[in-house]
């Protein structure tokens, strides 16, 4: 079993940054190795991928978070972080780690606002 719990959201202005992190525990180096990403979600819409990060490292981005956002992970710290530059008000949502070990995992959410 593994468990993603997500921390690092909250209130920021538009213009400035915010970095989530999502720790896996439980066998967390391996999943660390698989496949992970940031989804997010607003109300009445759906769950949205944000960016992702293959154990080759390879990433990708939404069109609408490119050169704005980056994902990374420390295997060592079993982590996988999202650096969050020049937010606007649609960032606006709850974020949520995943990640694809045989079965999808997700992390229970963290809130992120943007006020303008």
């Amino acid at each position: 079993q593994v468990q993603l719990v997500e921390s690092g959201g909250g209130l920021v202005q538009a213009g400035g940054s915010l970095r989530l992190s999502c720790s896996a525990s439980a066998s967390g180096r391996s999943t660390m190795a698989n496949y992970m990403a940031w989804y997010r979600q607003t109300p009445g819409k759906e769950r949205e991928l944000v960016a992702s990060i293959a154990p080759s490292g390879t990433t990708t981005y939404a069109d609408s978070v490119k050169g704005r956002f980056t994902i990374s992970k420390d295997i060592r710290k079993n982590t996988l972080y999202l650096q969050m530059d020049r937010v606007n008000v649609e960032d606006t949502a709850v974020y949520y780690c995943y990640a694809h070990k045989g079965v999808p995992y997700w992390g229970q959410g963290t809130q992120v606002t943007v006020s303008s």
